[in-house]
């Protein structure tokens, strides 16, 4: 699918203003609607390095929140990197929040559209006279997005923050494998067609939502991006975050990203868990923080990405 990035709405980071930290609304318009984001630009001489914040996945917005969760966890990294001097741009994606009217219709939703809505990004970050370097940040799905676009030209470095380790087919055998055999028997068969790029009809009842014929098509194109093949390409700086007590993401899964990759350099957080939040390993009280919108981030993790990035 084709996209255009038509115009910048509500200003092109207060070109006029040269000190005092700024919000202002940014539109992608494409041709199936408009994405739209929050630059923050930090109380700084400009220009100043900016990093495109990358969304991870299911309906989260560009401040980390959902309906069912308010963390406000990647407003505050925006906060954080701006008193560090670093202008950041994070967006809801298609379909979430203000960018409800850009989604398309499940059928036809690929996984190289969020890629290349992150391209468009990076291309307009990269015109500005205002900025002088882009990074891409990645959480969680939004990893995999960015290790892919950061292939572009206009990307100086690139930040995984619980970046899972394995392509998506593989993800999805290790969670279920502890599954009766009257599951993985009707299960396995039809990830392996999903694999071969082959689309099934006929889905038990018992994994249509997993399997619904109309998320077949995304899934078949998540599965072929395998994060150490994408990563291996990236020639340009490399930072790998992972938290110790993330229940959704494991330390493994930073160490095979970094295997692949091995002069990437990698910062594991004893106790942040998937939302940057100090957190216990116990789930339940893990689970809780997702929902503390007041909860600071984890203090080790802003000064990590801060120094990758002015680092020269």
């Amino acid at each position: 699918m084709k996209t255009q990035i038509i115009a910048f709405v509500l200003g092109v980071l207060a070109a006029s203003l040269v000190f005092g930290q700024t919000e202002e609304t940014v539109i992608l318009k494409t041709e199936s609607g408009a994405i739209e984001g929050t630059l923050t630009m930090p109380e700084a001489k400009l220009p100043v390095p900016v990093a495109l914040i990358i969304a991870g996945s299911g309906p989260t917005d560009r401040n980390g929140n959902n309906q069912m969760m308010t963390n406000n966890s990647l407003k505050m990294l925006a906060e954080g990197l701006a008193k560090n001097g670093i202008a950041s741009l994070r967006y809801d994606k298609r379909a979430i929040g203000a960018s409800k009217n850009a989604g398309v219709n499940e059928a036809d939703l690929r996984f190289e559209i969020y890629i290349k809505d992150a391209v468009d990004w990076i291309q307009l970050l990269s015109q500005n006279k205002n900025i002088s370097q882009v990074t891409v940040i990645g959480h969680s799905e939004g990893s995999l997005i960015g290790m892919v676009a950061s292939q572009n030209q206009g990307v100086a470095k690139f930040v995984s923050i619980a970046g899972a380790g394995q392509s998506a087919d593989k993800i999805l055998r290790e969670q279920l494998k502890t599954q009766p055999s009257a599951v993985l028997d009707q299960f396995n068969p039809i990830l392996d067609e999903l694999v071969k790029g082959n689309t099934v009809e006929n889905v038990p009842q018992m994994l249509f939502s997993l399997f619904r014929p109309s998320v077949q098509p995304y899934m078949i194109s998540w599965i072929k991006y395998d994060p150490q093949i994408e990563i291996a390409k990236l020639n340009k700086p490399i930072l790998i975050v992972q938290g110790t007590t993330d229940i959704q993401v494991s330390v493994e899964d930073a160490k095979q990203i970094q295997s692949a990759k091995p002069e990437a350099k990698m910062v594991i957080i004893e106790g942040m868990n998937h939302i940057f939040k100090n957190a216990e390993a116990d789930r339940m009280k893990n689970i809780q923080t997702y929902s503390q919108p007041d909860l600071q981030l984890h203090d080790k993790l802003v000064p990590a990405i801060s120094e990758f990035i002015l680092n020269k």
